[in-house]
């Protein structure tokens, strides 16, 4: 039971202290109650909480519009607010789809995903998910929409990958809405890291084949991989681009998609057509929230003090340090595989995958040396906030080399 948090620390109901290695799941990219993110938040709050975007808008929302593009993959110019990271990835999918039956290609009904793929828990992002972890999607499957996938990678062959995904293009490129990829590094998938080259290829097929590339940077985005977003690793630019977690750095749910300024112009009024087609070619997707004042404060601050703090930059010290780390661990008996990407540090513990038994025997070794992390099944991970103080880190690396260690021997 967490009572309290600040910067890179939780506090219980008893008053012990843990180190957060997961960022709370991702998304605390700046720590816990960031001054500047409180002070934010309790400026705008004071002056509106709310206001829905049907017909009135906010000036922090269109404000953090333009900011969002600014820092974009040049080429992203458009943007639709929505919650969560689940419903970015959504609206992503029925944007392509919608954009297609209006716009002279109605046979484009499909997507194409990776393996191994998770995009959230929305009915559309379930769909687009591949072995999904654990198999908790299981029971929705008669609910789902058919996905044409990627072969696994197998032992890291990623050239078959984009072959796969090239050669399917060429052949499907009539029926394909777009192709959905987490760029670089699949989270909830075991943090599978694949090489910038793969993302570029997939970015040249969908090129080529007219259709969409739709990038789900809600976990690699906001400079988790080292860059502020994977795609700028590879130099690519896609069609779609989703973010969220780092979006307000944890403290509200909020998130976006961005899209070109081809896709936009898709859904203006029909030239030449009497009233202009314009209702029924608007995208057919909105909530009541919308574009939140508060979430719009706080995420114009973490733009803010992302620029301000450089908080981009000091991503590759603290690497070089979780890389130190896992050099440790992976001499450690029993243990399988490290891999790493930015402030993302990854082990496997064994060949069990999502379901594999030594999560919760490392849960509770992590606990007992003071840190909260929570594991994927066999693959043990770090990702703390890019700006966790180099003492702070220290302590999670040795921690977390220590919790590896008590976790691997006989119970």
């Amino acid at each position: 039971m967490i009572v309290e948090a600040q910067g890179a620390w939780l506090v219980d109901a008893d008053g012990r202290r843990y180190l957060d290695g997961i960022s709370s799941w991702w998304t605390c990219t700046l720590g816990h109650r960031h001054p500047r993110l409180v002070a934010a938040l309790a400026a705008q709050v004071a002056r509106v909480d709310h206001v829905s975007a049907g017909g009135a808008l906010h000036p922090a929302t269109a404000a953090l519009a333009a900011e969002l593009c600014a820092v974009a993959p040049a080429g992203l110019e458009r943007v639709h607010f929505s919650d969560d990271g689940s419903t970015a990835v959504e609206v992503a999918v029925k944007i392509a789809f919608q954009y297609w039956q209006q716009n002279g290609r109605p046979a484009r009904r499909r997507f194409l995903a990776l393996s191994s793929a998770y995009h959230g828990d929305t009915l559309g992002a379930v769909s687009l998910a591949g072995a999904a972890p654990g198999g908790f999607f299981t029971v929705f499957a008669p609910l789902l929409f058919d996905v044409a996938r990627s072969p696994a990678p197998g032992e890291d062959d990623w050239d078959r990958v984009a072959t796969a995904i090239e050669e399917r293009l060429a052949q499907d490129a009539d029926t394909i809405a777009g192709v959905v990829v987490e760029p670089l590094l699949q989270g909830a998938g075991g943090m599978t890291i694949y090489p910038p080259a793969i993302l570029r290829r997939i970015r040249d097929a969908a090129t080529r084949a007219d259709t969409f590339l739709i990038a789900d940077e809600v976990f690699t985005g906001y400079g988790r991989t080292g860059t502020m977003w994977a795609c700028d690793q590879a130099g690519v630019v896609p069609d779609l681009l989703c973010t969220a977690k780092g979006f307000t750095a944890g403290m509200l749910p909020m998130a976006a998609t961005l899209a070109t300024a081809r896709i936009y112009d898709g859904f203006r009024a029909a030239p030449g057509v009497a009233g202009g087609g314009g209702s029924s070619r608007a995208l057919m997707h909105g909530h009541s929230f919308c574009g939140h004042p508060l979430g719009a404060a706080v995420a114009r601050e973490v733009l803010a003090i992302y620029r301000d703090e450089r908080v981009v930059d000091g991503v590759a010290p603290r690497a070089a340090r979780i890389a130190a780390m896992l050099a440790q661990v992976a001499a450690l008996p029993g243990v399988a595989r490290t891999r790493q990407l930015g402030i993302v540090g990854a082990v496997d513990l064994g060949d069990g995958g999502y379901g594999g038994a030594m999560g919760p025997r490392f849960t509770d070794a992590a606990l007992r040396h003071g840190l909260y992390l929570r594991p994927l099944g066999d693959t043990a991970y770090v990702c703390p906030p890019l700006n966790i103080p180099l003492a702070d880190l220290d302590t999670l690396c040795d921690g977390f080399v220590a919790a590896v260690a008590d976790s691997l021997r006989s119970p």
